[in-house]
This record gives C-alpha cells, sequence and structure tokens, in this order.
C-alpha cells in the first residue's frame, strides 16, 4: 500500500505492503454541528458555570470591566484564536472597552516571544487594531511577576503581574489529549501560559511522575499543580476552549467558566483523539504535521505517542522537519551528555533543570526500541539524543522490518499516525 506522507512543503510516498500494514490511526472522524464561527458563536451564547450547568453570559460578565486581559496561544498551538477574537472584540466594544481597555497576552510558557509574522498569524484581522494592545509573556522576567502562593505539591505558584492588573480575564484554548498533563488547555493558561520560569520548572518536574500522562486528570500531579493556581485568580473569567479535529478544523466548542468549559471540551476531545489499535506494532511512523513540526521540543509528542503503539525492542521513525532546529536546548543538551538513554535518566533523577522531563521521556522510549527521524537537524545532533538519522522515509522502514524480521517476528507489523503529536493509541 502506498501511503503519502507530508514534510514541508513536500509529499513523500511510502510502499508498506498489505500484509505488514496493521492500520493508518488518525484520529476519528467527527461531524461538527455547523461552521466554525457558528460553533464558536453558539458556545459564547450557552456558557456554562463550574458545574456543568447554565453560567454567565458574555455580556453579563463585562458589565463594569475596565481593564480586560485576554490570554491567546502562542503559534506553535493551531488554535482558532481570530476565530474566537471575532466574538470578544464586539462584545467589548458594545461594553465600552476598546482597545485602550484591552491587554492581549501571548501565553507562551517557558518558549520564545512571537515573531511579528506569527503575531499576524495568531491576530489575524485584529492584527491592526490589537498589536498595540499585545504583549508577550516572558518566563525569565522576573520584574514582570507576582508570588500568590504554593501548591500542594510545593510548586511556587508566580505569575504574570498582568493577571492582577486586570478586572476581567478572558482565556481562549483548545482541548487535546497531553502527554504529561493528561489535557491540554482551560488551566494550561495561567500554568504554564503565564507561569514563572521557577513555577515552569518545578510544575514540570512532576511530568516525571508515573501518574502525569496522557488522559489522565486524577492523580496526576502536573494538572493538580494547575488547578491550585486557578484559586489565585481573583479577577473573574470567561474562557472559550474549542476542539479541533485531525484536520485542525473546529469539531465543538465550549465556553463560560474556566473549568466547567474545559471539563466539558474532554468528552469530545477524548472521542476525537483516542484510537483504539488492535495490538501494538513491530514499527511506528509518527509524523508531525504543521506547526508542531516547528521544532523537535513539540515534535517529541509524536514520539511519546508513537511510543504507546510500538513493541519493546520496535522501530519508531519520527517525520518531522524541526524547521526552527530544536527548541529548548536543555534536554538536547542532557542527553548529548550521557552515553546512553539509562545514564540519562539517570542523571536526570540526581538533579533536574526545566526541560528535563522531555529528555526522560524520550531516553524512556530510546531504552526499549530503536528511535530514528527525518528532519532537518544534523546527523549528529539527532544521534547525540540516542536518535538514527533517516534520509529516507522508506529506508527506516524496510530496516526497521528487516530489524523485526531478524528478532523472529514472522510478519512484522506496522502503524502509521499520520497526526502522531495528537493521535493516543490505546489497545482495545
Amino acid at each position: 500500500m502506498q501511503i503519502a506522507i507530508p514534510y514541508l512543503n513536500q509529499t513523500f510516498s511510502v510502499t508498506i505492503p498489505n500484509t505488514n500494514l496493521l492500520l493508518e490511526a488518525e484520529p476519528n472522524e467527527f461531524h461538527p454541528a455547523g461552521t466554525p464561527r457558528e460553533i464558536i458563536k453558539n458556545a459564547v451564547c450557552a456558557p456554562l458555570n463550574a458545574e456543568g450547568g447554565t453560567g454567565r453570559n458574555l455580556e453579563m460578565f463585562l458589565e463594569g470591566a475596565s481593564r480586560v486581559l485576554i490570554i491567546v496561544n502562542d503559534a506553535t498551538r493551531p488554535t482558532p484564536t481570530e476565530a474566537m477574537l471575532d466574538l470578544f472584540v464586539p462584545a467589548l466594544s458594545a461594553a465600552g472597552i476598546g482597545p485602550d481597555g484591552i491587554t492581549v497576552i501571548v501565553a507562551t510558557g517557558a518558549h520564545r516571544a512571537p515573531t511579528e509574522e506569527e503575531y499576524r498569524q495568531i491576530l489575524g484581522s485584529h492584527f491592526d487594531v490589537l498589536r498595540n494592545s499585545c504583549l508577550a509573556h516572558d518566563a525569565r522576567d522576573t520584574d514582570t511577576m507576582q508570588k500568590v502562593g504554593d501548591t500542594r505539591n510545593g510548586t511556587p505558584i508566580i505569575l504574570n503581574k498582568a493577571v492582577f492588573a486586570a478586572d476581567r480575564i478572558l482565556v481562549t484554548g483548545s482541548v487535546e489529549p497531553h502527554y504529561f498533563a493528561g489535557f491540554t488547555g482551560g488551566r494550561k493558561a495561567f500554568l504554564p501560559g503565564v507561569a514563572a520560569y521557577e513555577t515552569i520548572e518545578a510544575n514540570h518536574k512532576l511530568a516525571l511522575n508515573p501518574e502525569a500522562k496522557a488522559l489522565a486528570l486524577e492523580g496526576n500531579p502536573v494538572h493538580e499543580d494547575m488547578i491550585d493556581a486557578l484559586t489565585h485568580i481573583h479577577a473573574p473569567v470567561f474562557a472559550l476552549m474549542t476542539v479541533l479535529d485531525g484536520e485542525q478544523r473546529v469539531a465543538a466548542a465550549t465556553a463560560g467558566d474556566l473549568y466547567g468549559s474545559f471539563v466539558a471540551a474532554i468528552d469530545t476531545a477524548r472521542s476525537i483523539f483516542c484510537v483504539d489499535i488492535p495490538e501494538k506494532a513491530d514499527v511506528v511512523i509518527s509524523i508531525a504535521k504543521f506547526p508542531m513540526d516547528i521544532d523537535l521540543y513539540q515534535s517529541q509528542k509524536a514520539i511519546d505517542n508513537g511510543a504507546l503503539a510500538l513493541k519493546d525492542g520496535g522501530t519508531l521513525i519520527l517525520v518531522s522537519s524541526c524547521r526552527d532546529g530544536i527548541g529548548d536546548e536543555a534536554y538536547a543538551n542532557l542527553l548529548a551528555s550521557t552515553s546512553s538513554p539509562e545514564e540519562a535518566l539517570r542523571t536526570i533523577g540526581e538533579g533536574y533543570v526545566l526541560g528535563y522531563h522531555k529528555a526522560a521521556k524520550m531516553a524512556e522510549v530510546s531504552a526499549r526500541a530503536t528511535v530514528t527521524a527525518k528532519t532537518e537537524l544534523s546527523d549528529e545532533r539527532l544521534t547525540s539524543m540516542f536518535i538514527e538519522p533517516a534520509e529516507d522515509i522508506q529506508q527506516a522502514l524496510d530496516a526497521g522490518l528487516e530489524r523485526a524480521l531478524q528478532a523472529g517476528v514472522a510478519v512484522p507489523k506496522v502503524i502509521v499516525l499520520p497526526d502522531g503529536c495528537i493521535t493516543v493509541p490505546s489497545l482495545r
């Protein structure tokens, strides 16, 4: 069977014998109830409270407001921010709040600030009006941070002062499975979105806990931290969450209370992104689609999800351009400083630095399987992270099949994840 694999502005064709192909596991088909704008508008018109009942509408929420903070995702997320602003900006105007009363903060977490091109991507048609109202969160700028408490796990809650300068907060986001937070969205806007580096580092260290995994909320210490941070947000919050399908189109939306809208979106996210597989495969091809192919830091999610479908001793093939490089260097440097995945895991256990959770997740996969990757990164950089460079995807696939045959597998099986960053395989 011929399978088309997108890569930058190209498409590679890979041949997988029908006897070897177990399945192409894509996010499940979902039939939305309307156009994206209709879905988002309907959600805003039917806001939820914390228990999932009827909440306060946007007009009532904005009564008496004068300083409104809008939290938006950065350009690494396919969140339809422009369509959300299409609802928020007129509502703000109707409430007598113009650009001078609005601050738009890009919830970068510990990532870099957006470029001007990325600001245009985020704001869309609202760029000219809102660009001067924008600021990019800088987790390392301690002068812009305020500590308000600690979580039950001892993580200091230090957030951007802009959160406490507002008398209303509008939050935009999207909900999908996340490999250690359980799900993205909702509370993520505050932690890690606008949290200090110290806070993010302490929170992400909890990702080393075995309960910090995809789909898990109860007992997940990373999620617990994020929830605890919300108790210190005193300005009223109105959230608008979307769930995107496998083609990054709006499948559903929820609005109102931050946690209520987040929880309401989870069932839809599960139905789209959780894919049943009959058995684990000997070879998994996991593709990081745009915009998650921006760097290896983001594309690592495709490795982690791909590993869920992979037998021990198998071969995982990552396809991602990593067009912007490595991303945060800490995890890559840690891996490069060690001689084996096992040594990397021991080193991480002895002293955590932000980004090491990424190294730990990668090392865990490399310790039990062969990981190879088609990227724009140098061969030396990949091998230093225990990843075999793949010049040609077909050759990497053939090598993985041969490796399984040599291990005694009569008919090696292959699973392809065309959208590996958001597809979560699970055994039936």
